[in-house]
């Protein structure tokens, strides 16, 4: 798994500048526990963990939660809204995707924007089938950015291009042996269901927008050096007076947690 250093530095303002709240990652839980029709020993392993956003609701209800993340200050995080580390809560500092657990361990294995981030895909769904009890779930999901927020960070890409060196080194690491995943699980006899476990709207001024990218809160603020993306941000912010007008302007649309859910057959 790439280790994208920029997720350390962020560590303290991941979640105040996403999309999905802990309200929402509770209704969330209720859609995932209906859906893997969990009861009191059902477990858990999310690589890539992080904050704990999509896992916290479940640890609280008690259930048994694994998770791997390969910045020990993200995982910090998540300590931090726990009053002491649960019994049932077990945090691992590693390559999330790299699962370094026997054969049939978890009934559930949940991924949140994270494969993209995997070197070899086919490697890790061969683990994720490995370490999947009979009859598990993988849940492959991904939080849908606003359109809203959507076309902000198209704009901030455009300026960005700009001072972007060609064929830059800072350019995060392709994922290689790239396949189709419900095909190549689809061989392995699972079946693949579509969900939209949760739809909201989101609402940001352009104010505490700008914000965020001026903290460098998103993975493309570190694809520049340090002078390019300043002078990025100073075209950036000049575009927002221009194109929305007073920065007390807010953006509106709806956001969706969507997730492809893979049983075997």
């Amino acid at each position: 798994m790439v280790k994208n250093v920029y997720y350390s530095k962020i560590a303290d303002i991941y979640d105040q500048t996403r999309w999905l709240t802990e309200p929402i990652a509770e209704d969330v839980a209720d859609f995932i526990l209906t859906l893997v029709k969990a009861n009191s020993e059902t477990t858990f392993l999310e690589p890539g963990i992080g904050t704990g956003l999509n896992v916290l609701p479940l640890v609280r209800r008690g259930y048994s939660v694994t998770g791997i993340d390969v910045s020990q200050e993200m995982l910090n995080q998540f300590r931090q809204k726990l009053h002491s580390i649960p019994p049932n809560l077990k945090l691992i500092h590693g390559d999330a995707s790299q699962l370094p657990f026997v054969d049939a361990s978890f009934d559930v294995v949940l991924t949140v924007h994270m494969l993209h981030a995997v070197s070899n895909l086919g490697i890790f769904l061969d683990e994720i089938d490995r370490i999947l009890k009979p009859a598990g779930f993988y849940l492959n999901a991904q939080w849908i950015t606003p359109p809203a927020r959507l076309e902000f960070e198209q704009h901030f890409k455009t300026i960005l291009s700009k001072y972007q060196e060609p064929q830059s080194s800072q350019r995060p690491h392709r994922v290689i042996n790239e396949i189709n995943i419900e095909g190549y699980l689809r061989n392995k006899g699972y079946q693949c269901n579509y969900l939209i476990a949760k739809e909201w709207e989101v609402t940001n001024q352009i104010q505490e927008l700008l914000s965020f990218y001026r903290s460098r809160a998103y993975g493309l603020c570190w694809l520049a050096s340090d002078e390019a993306f300043h002078l990025a941000i100073e075209e950036f912010e000049a575009l927002c007076h221009d194109h929305y007008g007073p920065l007390e302007v807010e953006l509106s649309s709806q956001a969706r947690f969507e997730i492809w859910a893979y049983t075997a057959s």
